[in-house]
């Protein structure tokens, strides 16, 4: 059982009181703080703290003993790493319009770059791993996100009542085809119009939210999406692409799982996230990073589906989050009185944290306190793990790998 020290990473997009107040620092913080991240990701691992001092990086500890850090049965399932990587995300500003690939995409996109000779740090290099990413993201507070296709004819019904003369083409190419091949023909027309007619459109979209914002009903909050997006991103693509998405909200302890190939862009909120530890993101808009738009078109998932709302499901005190992948699981209690225990699940590594109250963890290993802000990893060898919550409404976050669940 080892007490961790978490890097934040100060996208501008991030907030600057979130994770300040979450972690006990001065707030708001000098510059935006996006998100924390608990695990064991190159780019940024977290180190373990003993007697005060920082010591090793999570990285060096599991190279050390990968057996006992990962668990027998598991250190050649993951090839002696980390198999997720948990997240506090804090968003004040929107995300990037993002997708993941498959597993077999990425593998055959590392391949197809590492060939080519780009270099692993290239901007423009889409793959920089050869996994996947399949993400789940856990509310801590309202979160707001567009997630995926929506209906087509859905779609239409919202482009024709922004009313915007510029946009009548582009209504009737959907509504000629509504279904997934025509969300991808008007997506792809979209993605790729010149900067020169995208200068023309989104404002002429924007002044057509305005009108649709105002007048209310069932229109209102995409409406105002558009207005939140194009003030944020003018003459971007990624505005109109919004369009066609889904605006989800999520209470907290709600969560979404985000598989290969869903379009979305988180928009505010703080939330807890889960994921495969791969850098492997390909953009669409909102953002100045590298859009490539052949690869984006070969990983999406046109199949418009509304996106489900996960509220998890009980598990010996736990609610736990049933996602596909087996690279992570997470987990969420929280204390209904002063005093309340949970036994933490064995079974590989895992990264118990937490956001509100306080709690007691105990092991063979030792006894450690959990404030809010703080964070422990549990190697496999630890067995047997209990926590005592010490006052009411704690609240922590486990996560471990998705085998055996």
């Amino acid at each position: 059982m080892e007490l961790l020290e978490n890097p934040v990473r100060p996208y501008a997009w991030g907030s600057r009181t979130v994770i300040a107040e979450l972690l006990g620092r001065p707030s708001p913080s000098p510059h935006p703080q996006a998100e924390l991240w608990l695990g064991a990701h190159p780019a940024d691992p977290s180190h373990v703290v003993r007697d005060d001092v920082t010591a090793e990086s999570l990285i060096e500890l599991i190279d050390a003993d990968p057996v006992r850090a990962l668990g027998p049965d598991r250190v050649d399932r993951w090839s002696g790493r980390l198999p997720f990587l948990l997240k506090v995300l804090a968003a004040d500003e929107p995300l990037s319009l993002q997708a993941h690939p498959s597993a077999e995409q990425a593998a055959a996109g590392f391949e197809r770059e590492n060939a080519m000779g780009l270099p692993a740090d290239a901007p423009d290099r889409n793959y920089r791993d050869p996994n996947h990413k399949p993400e789940l993201i856990c509310a801590l507070t309202e979160f707001h996100a567009l997630v995926g296709f929506r209906e087509a004819d859905a779609s239409v019904r919202l482009l024709r009542a922004l009313d915007v003369p510029a946009l009548a083409a582009y209504t009737e190419l959907l509504a000629a085809q509504p279904g997934p091949d025509g969300l991808r023909a008007l997506f792809t027309t979209w993605i790729t119009l010149p900067q020169s007619v995208l200068d023309d459109l989104v404002p002429a979209v924007q002044e057509g939210a305005v009108r649709l914002a105002a007048a209310g009903g069932e229109w209102c909050m995409e409406a105002r999406t558009i207005l939140e997006l194009s003030e944020r991103y003018p003459g971007d693509a990624g505005v109109l692409a919004s369009i066609l998405l889904n605006r989800t909200v999520l209470q907290p302890g709600e969560a979404l799982h985000l598989p290969a190939g869903n379009l979305h862009a988180y928009l505010s909120g703080a939330g807890m996230e889960v994921m495969a530890n791969s850098d492997n993101v390909l953009r669409g808009g909102l953002t100045p990073k590298h859009v490539d738009v052949p690869e984006l078109l070969r990983v999406l998932d046109f199949a418009a589906a509304p996106p489900p709302i996960c509220t998890g499901h009980p598990d010996r005190g736990w609610i736990r989050y049933d996602t596909p992948a087996v690279e992570f699981c997470l987990r969420r209690f929280v204390a209904e009185g002063p005093q309340a225990s949970v036994v933490v699940p064995d079974g590989g590594p895992r990264i118990l944290a937490c956001t509100s109250g306080s709690a007691i963890i105990r092991s063979d290993s030792g006894v450690l306190k959990l404030a809010p802000g703080t964070s422990v990893f549990l190697p496999d060898a630890d067995a047997g793990v209990v926590v005592d919550s010490a006052a009411p409404g704690t609240q922590l976050f486990l996560a471990g790998d998705g085998l055996g669940v």
